[in-house]
């Protein structure tokens, strides 16, 4: 097993380049953030998202400024992410994933057993970036990639932190004909369990 969390395993000699507040957001021990986010995307993306949701990916309802915390656990190589989304009217939404190490600087987040999204991640003027390589379906060890126009488009994350605590988030996905399809961003701070 190895100790250093799995970002730090991605980036390799390029994690020296986070700033603490996204190191931190990262770390190896349990922890949480908390923030807001706003999730945007056009009306006709809604009965889409809502069969992805059924799968456990994203988030099917759009707002601004919603109360979100995002728990992360590392047990053995594995970090598990669950985010509760709490809107206005009081509904809570959970988006449960897990990341793991592929290779070289990639990472694969899973949604649910079968489904993920394979990553390579970059740090470009202390900010961390991610960009999409494709999806993945998972049957036992075999990991059969799937174009990510397939599904909602190219994914990119820009991770920036603000100071020394606070970091933004900005997520992204753009499918190449029909343009942004799906925007989730959002002003976090880390906290150690």
């Amino acid at each position: 097993m190895n100790s250093d969390n799995i970002m730090q395993r991605a980036l390799g000699e390029q994690w020296q380049q986070l700033p603490p507040a996204l190191q931190q957001h990262y770390q190896h021990a349990d922890n949480k953030d908390i923030g807001t986010l706003d999730v945007e995307y056009p009306r006709f993306m809604q009965p889409y998202l809502n069969l992805l949701r059924l799968f456990g990916a994203l988030l099917n309802r759009p707002g601004q400024g919603i109360n979100t915390t995002v728990k992360k656990q590392m047990r053995g190589n594995t970090q598990y992410w669950e985010r509760s989304v709490q809107y206005q009217n009081g509904k809570t939404l959970h988006f449960k994933s897990r990341w793991v190490f592929a290779k070289d600087n990639e990472l694969i987040e899973y949604v649910n057993p079968l489904l993920g999204l394979r990553m390579a991640v970059t740090v470009i003027n202390g900010e961390l970036h991610y960009q999409g390589k494709h999806m993945v379906l998972r049957l036992g060890k075999l990991l059969i990639p799937i174009p990510e126009w397939l599904l909602l488009g190219h994914t990119t994350i820009i991770e920036t932190a603000i100071d020394d605590r606070h970091f933004t988030m900005d997520f992204r996905l753009h499918h190449p004909i029909f343009g942004q399809l799906y925007r989730y961003a959002g002003r976090f701070k880390t906290q150690i369990d």
